[in-house]
Parts: C-alpha cells; structure tokens; sequence
C-alpha cells in the first residue's frame, strides 16, 4: 500500500539528511498536491534576515571569486556526484510536493545531474576573445570575471530543476548564490540545500554563505530583488510577477534574466507523421498536468490531416491514466493546487462561448485536485487562446496555409516554445528561418516541450527574453572587461587622432 504523501515526505526528507525540527515554524506552508494534507509548516524568514543573508552571500563572493575556476567546478563535481546518490529520494520528493509522475520527478533530478555536468566542463572554457586592433604594439582582449551574489527565483513546477540551471552557472562562474524558492515547494529546496551542503563539506574550503535559501512570501522576494548587492536576479513565473520584478532591477541598473509565461504552440502539415505528432502532441500537453510552461497548449491541424489526427487525439484524452502519481501507470498526476482548477474551469468556459466544443476537463472524485486533461476544438482561434491557463487544456484548430498558421502561432503576447510537425523540408526551413516562428525554441518533428540542457533556454517577447542553461548563458553570470595593453614605446591613437605634447 502506497504511503500517505505526509508522511511519505517526512521519511524521504530524513533519508536526505533534513530534520524538519530545524526549519518549523509560522509563514510557509508545505502541502503534497497528491492529497492537499499539509506536510509542514515552515518558519519564513523576516525582510531583516533575509537582508542580512544577502549580505553574508555578498562577503562569500569576496572570497569565492578569487578561488580558481576549474576549481570552483570541483565543487560542482562533487555536487553533481551527491545528486546521483540522492536522485531517487529527491525525485521522489519533488513528485510528492510538486505532483509530476515518478518518471518526471526523477527527470527533473537528472536536469540537475546534467548541468553539473555541463557545468564542470564550463570551469575550464571561461574564454574570452583575442581582437585585432588597428594599433602598432598593441594587444586588444575580453576577459569575463565574477559578478557577484545571483538572486533565484523559483516557481512550483520545476522546483529544483530551475535552481540549479542557475546555480550550478554562477558557482563556477564566481557568484554565490541566494534562492527564494515558490511558497508551494518549500521542502525541496531544504532538501537541495541539504544535498549540497554535503559536497560542500567535502570540497572543504568554500566560503560560508556561498548558497543561501530563503524561505517566505513576496515581502522576501521583493528583499532579494531591490537588495543593492545582487547584481543580477533570475526569475522564472508568471508574466505578471516579471513586470513587477523588471523595474525594480531595471531602476538600481541590475541584470534580469528573466522565464515568464508561454502560450505554446504546434503545427501539423500535411506531410507529418501523424504516430510521432501523436505521441509528441500528447506528452507536450498532457505531461506535468499541463503545468509546464513548454506545456503544449495551442495546436494547428491542417485540414487534410485532421480528420485522421483529432479523433485519435480525443481517443487518447479519454484514456489517459490520471491519478496519484507515484503509481506505476499514472501519467497525468494532480494540479497545484485549488486556484489552478478554478482558472482551468474559467478558461473553459470562455472557450464554450467562443464557440469551442470541449470534451474533458471535469474534476476527479478524489483527494486533491485530480481532473481528465481537456481538448478543446475551436473554430478560429480567439477567447482564452490568446493567453496562457497553466492547466491541461489544448486547444485545437484547423488551418488551410501554412503562413497562416505561422501567423496565428506568433499572435499571442508570450514566445516560449513552438514546433512543427512536417516531412516537407521546404515547410520546416520556413518555421525555423526569420519568417517563422518568433519563439525563443523552435522544434521541427518534436514537441515544445522536453528541452535539454546544452541548449540556451528561454524565450521571446512577454516570456521575458532571458536565457538559462546551456550554450554561452553563463555569459549573464560574469561581467565582461575589454582589455588594450600597449607593449611598444609609442602611444598611436585609434581612429587616427593626433594628441601631440
């Protein structure tokens, strides 16, 4: 028999080292969505302390930049190595606090593994360029040096994942860390922090403070994002907490990297495998419960293909396992929480009077927040279409043109992720070239969701513009020093000015 999610929770945080003695108190309130019973209850920090937490980082950096950056991948190695010996408890523990699948929470713990990895190798390619100057007896360069404390922000969904795309990125590149967490996943950011104090203790001279967590509402995180001593913040949420973190940064010169919300969008042409748009389709929008924000929630069927793509779509809605997710089985596991059906159920019945036809979406009779993802066939696309409900709803319509489908693809406010599903190259190069999608992804034959870490991750437009992760993100974490040096006896000018004294 399967374990109460409480008390669940509390073993698998004992297994991880976490006494939760250590941490109760009054502010924060842990709920399993599995069933909505209350784990614990958490002590938030105070405005106070977590100011002086941010200062207490900000003495880290002082000493941590000066350490070595192959260096300072070792202790991201040796966390890494930690994240593998604690992968099946702390994935279980996201699955438990967060509701994914028992696939999906150890997945996410595997992103975690991934950017250590990633990220040790970055220790030893903080390159800069070598640049021609116009200058006799002169060199011109870049060097990259830390930037200082990185404030993160983290939502529900990718409760760990998030974290560490950013944080593994800053250590190696020289900034401590400090982290406020989503209210609605406080456990497994005690959990992390408990994991990497374990490698911590092995790498065995870090400076204190090097990775803070702070526990609280947004009184806490608006401390974190108008403190003068964190240069930059990472934000991943909702596009209405991005315009009210973006101008206090943007007022105190900070760097914001910002992940905010995605309408996302797919495209059938005529020419696609419809078993691989099929699966692709029904992973990107029914997975984590729609509460991704690649999530899959906009689909444009070409009218040739849809009568053979939509009824087995419907088929597979009808079928799809729905229930406690740590059983083998379960593919689509619970909301967050009760807000998130509310807004699930208002946005179908807006797309009822737009003239959609519906079919799922009623409510589970269990414990928790259990409902059947919804497919929603709409004749043009309009009503809750244009924004994004974190909820498993798609929305589905037929296309004739496929700049027409482009056009619709690219008309909502967010720029997330985009796909297209074509054999046709001359289809696909469209989708992937300036013409095409405005997304910051863009997939051909795969969903929009599922993205890997080597990759830049981020997106477009109110989805904010920031990039996490792979490819030269770590670039955001360090600041960039133009160097000339001079190694000859005379002082040409740039640009052919004369300064003769």
């Amino acid at each position: 028999m399967t374990a109460q999610p409480a008390d669940d929770a509390r073993a698998v945080l004992a297994r991880l080292g976490v006494t939760l003695a250590d941490h109760e108190g009054q502010g924060v309130v842990a709920r399993s969505p599995i069933d909505g019973a209350v784990i614990a209850t958490l002590r938030a920090h105070t405005v106070d302390e977590a100011k002086a937490a941010i200062d207490a980082a900000h003495a880290a950096f002082g000493a941590w930049r000066t350490v070595p950056a192959p260096r300072r991948g070792e202790l991201i190695r040796l966390f890494g190595e930690e994240l593998r010996a604690a992968k099946a408890d702390l994935g279980r523990l996201v699955s438990l606090e967060a509701g994914k699948i028992t696939s999906e929470g150890l997945g996410e713990v595997q992103e975690m593994i991934d950017i250590c990895d990633f990220a040790v190798g970055l220790s030893r390619q903080l390159h800069g360029l070598t640049i021609a100057t116009e200058r006799p007896g002169h060199r011109m360069m870049e060097t990259w040096h830390p930037l200082g404390v990185c404030g993160i922000i983290s939502a529900f969904n990718f409760p760990v994942a998030v974290w560490c795309w950013n944080a593994a990125l800053a250590l190696v590149c020289g900034d401590p860390v400090v982290w406020k967490p989503s209210e609605k996943t406080p456990l497994t950011a005690i959990a992390t922090q408990a994991v990497f104090e374990k490698a911590l203790a092995r790498f065995g001279d870090a400076p204190a403070n090097l990775s803070v967590v702070l526990q609280g509402g947004p009184e806490v995180g608006a401390a974190l994002v108008s403190h003068p001593k964190v240069p930059l913040v990472s934000a991943t949420g909702s596009t209405r907490m991005g315009r009210a973190v973006a101008p206090i940064l943007a007022e105190r010169f900070a760097r914001a990297i910002l992940e905010l919300g995605g309408n996302n969008a797919a495209i059938i042409a005529p020419s696609a495998d419809l078993e691989l748009a099929l699966r692709g389709i029904a992973f990107s929008a029914m997975g984590t419960a729609g509460q991704r924000c690649t999530t899959l929630r906009r689909l444009f069927v070409h009218e040739d293909v849809a009568e053979a793509l939509i009824p087995r779509l419907k088929a597979a809605y009808a079928s799809v396992p729905v229930g406690d997710p740590r059983e083998a089985g379960t593919l689509v596991g619970p909301l967050i929480d009760e807000q998130a059906y509310e807004g699930m159920q208002k946005a179908l019945t807006e797309a009822k009077a737009a003239g959609g036809v519906v079919q799922g979406g009623e409510r589970v009779a269990r414990d928790g927040v259990y409902v059947r993802p919804a497919i929603v066939e709409m004749p043009a696309q309009a009503g809750p279409m244009l924004h994004e409900t974190f909820a498993p709803i798609l929305y589905v319509v037929r296309y004739k043109d496929l700049a027409d489908a482009i056009a619709m693809q690219n008309a909502t406010a967010a720029g997330l992720a985009s796909s297209i599903f074509s054999n046709d190259i001359r289809e696909t190069e469209l989708f992937l070239s300036a013409q095409g999608s405005d997304c910051g992804i863009a997939n051909v034959n795969i969903g929009p969701s599922g993205a890997e870490i080597g990759g830049a991750f981020g997106g477009e437009k109110e989805t904010g513009g920031g990039r996490e992760s792979g490819s030269d993100a770590w670039k955001a974490y360090m600041r960039r020093a133009t160097n000339t040096v001079n190694y000859s006896r005379d002082l040409p000018l740039a640009q052919g000015v004369k300064f003769d004294i």
